[in-house]
């Protein structure tokens, strides 16, 4: 189904029978990616008495109860509200939800034991262009992502001024396939986001970060239109289903 559609003043076509989901699904199974110390998500039928809410042992329906955690389990989106005293809830930070996209693939460099993205690499990469979103790649680039435990593996992160580089560039909605933006034990100063925000002197409550994405190898760098899907949760984030499509 091809369409034309309209982000900003420009228009693209996109067939919309051909989406890349992007991003990884919340599942009770300890095989599942997470992070942060936290056991697997889990799901499991009501009880009311003598019902139960689980057709293959009798009930009429099933009628789960879910346990999870959207930072831990799965493809999230955050707003402002993660880092702040205030609270702002994601579900109304976004007004709109397909942006044009830009997709880079990243190495991360050494740096005093670390694994960063740096400033210079994001410049390079994204060769002049000033997209609203931006999907960010980490290389090696294996479907082990998907399922693996991230807690005190200190993962590769966003350096802040790479973060302050891509505020600047205009970047609103920032996506990552890792558990965060920042380093996983960095004494809570949440360097990164805090610069993406620009938290606290001129707060962006419409920016976004998107975390825990899964980019497929089979698609490519470059410009795409994303589909940012979120679930309805009034809460600082909330599972999302980012879906690029691609322009022709």
């Amino acid at each position: 189904m091809k369409a034309t559609i309209t982000v900003g003043k420009q228009f693209f076509n996109i067939d919309l029978s051909k989406p890349l989901d992007i991003s990884i699904p919340i599942k009770a199974h300890k095989g599942k990616a997470r992070a942060w110390y936290i056991d697997p998500p889990e799901v499991w039928p009501v009880k009311l008495g003598d019902w139960i809410g689980k057709v293959s042992e009798g009930g009429g329906v099933n009628f789960n109860n879910v346990y999870f955690n959207p930072h831990a389990h799965g493809t999230h989106t955050e707003s402002v509200g993660h880092i702040s005293e205030e609270f702002h809830s994601v579900h109304n930070t976004l007004k709109k939800y397909f942006f044009l996209a830009e997709v880079i693939s990243v190495a991360p460099e050494s740096n005093k034991g670390d694994l960063v993205i740096s400033e210079k690499q994001l410049k390079h990469l994204l060769k002049g262009k000033n997209p609203e979103a931006l999907v960010i790649r980490t290389m090696p680039n294996l479907a082990s992502k998907k399922t693996k435990k991230y807690s005190n593996t200190n993962w590769p992160y966003l350096e802040g001024e790479a973060a302050n580089f891509l505020r600047e560039l205009g970047v609103d909605h920032l996506l990552i396939d890792l558990p965060s933006v920042d380093k996983e034990k960095d004494e809570g100063k949440l360097l990164a986001h805090k610069a993406f925000w620009d938290y606290p002197k001129n707060t962006r409550f419409n920016a976004t970060i998107t975390e825990f994405i899964y980019v497929n190898n089979r698609i490519k760098d470059g410009s795409y239109i994303l589909n940012l899907q979120t679930a309805s949760f009034v809460n600082d984030a909330t599972p999302s289903r980012p879906v690029l499509y691609k322009i022709f």
